[in-house]
């Protein structure tokens, strides 16, 4: 039921902040393997963006991939909060004191953030395809022409099998240990932090904005470089045998982004990033924490009677 909770509260952030996403995907696709000065540059900064993409498909293009992006924040953020909030619940996460304990949280919201990710690869992968679909007179990165969310999975399926759908899923797991760990431990370490100030003890609204702000910040700045290289892995285009084009493994696409596009590369769209990240955090965290404190007064009630 946890994972349930969480997978929803995920879900209602998601839907609010997949245009911020849609920025990122394309920004971070921008000048893809080509030193500076020497791309044409379609979108200068997250405005700008909007206004680009507003312009030539439409104000609606800015929800694309919505559905596979929906799908992804119930099955990756449904299972790393379900877990997390289990472990929690339950005390192995705390001394017998109920302090924190570092390593174990590492460990729990780490683990818990790699097996959702790579569960929902399908989504994620089809989610990046059908952001970065654009306009040809704009259009940044390998254009993927998929009619949908699920006949591209049906077409991924039907030409490179199961292997196909987790493509890319290798590097699924730094991104998602570092952006379950970072968001998660900063969340919580802050809300337990927080809680000691009297003025806060009843203000456990105020406490969670705080703390998923504060959360949100941590993730957007640890998990920017991963994030690009994923988005670039899932975006390339494939050879009749699955395999990549552009980049042959993962370390492959680290060095060649860093040798033709700079140190600086790894950081393409660090502003809608955080512009996402940040007010996802604060929604999913907020909802999560709200939800769970009604589905454990409901779990104690229930007990009770």
């Amino acid at each position: 039921m946890e994972i349930i909770v969480g997978g929803f509260a995920a879900t209602c952030a998601g839907f609010l902040t997949n245009p911020l996403e849609v920025l990122k995907t394309r920004m971070q696709l921008q000048g893809e393997l080509k030193k500076k000065g020497q791309h044409a540059i379609y979108y200068k900064n997250i405005i700008h963006a909007s206004y680009v993409i507003a312009r030539n498909e439409g104000v609606t293009s800015l929800q694309k991939g919505l559905v596979p992006a929906l799908w992804v924040q119930f099955i990756m953020n449904g299972f790393r909060f379900g877990t997390y909030h289990f472990a929690d619940s339950r005390g192995y996460m705390r001394d017998e004191e109920g302090n924190l304990i570092l390593y174990k949280n590492v460990l729990i919201s780490g683990m818990g953030g790699v097996v959702g990710h790579y569960l929902s690869n399908p989504f994620f992968m089809v989610k990046t395809h059908l952001q970065s679909q654009a306009a040809k007179s704009i259009a940044v990165g390998y254009q993927h022409h998929h009619k949908g969310t699920f006949q591209a999975l049906k077409d991924i399926l039907k030409d490179h099998g199961i292997k196909g759908l987790f493509r890319g899923g290798v590097a699924v797991f730094p991104r998602a240990f570092v952006a379950s760990v970072s968001q998660l431990t900063s969340f919580t370490y802050s809300k337990s932090f927080l809680s000691r100030y009297e003025y806060l003890q009843d203000k456990k609204l105020l406490m969670s904005f705080i703390s998923s702000f504060i959360g949100g910040t941590a993730i957007s700045v640890m998990v920017t470089p991963f994030d690009l290289i994923l988005t670039r892995l899932y975006n390339q285009p494939i050879d009749n045998l699955g395999h990549g084009k552009l980049y042959s493994s993962y370390i492959d696409c680290v060095l060649k982004i860093y040798r033709t596009e700079g140190l600086s590369a790894f950081y393409k769209g660090v502003g809608p990033m955080y512009f996402r990240l940040g007010p996802h955090s604060v929604l999913s965290l907020m909802f999560w924490d709200k939800f769970m404190d009604w589905y454990d007064f409901l779990m104690r009630k229930k007990s009770v009677s």
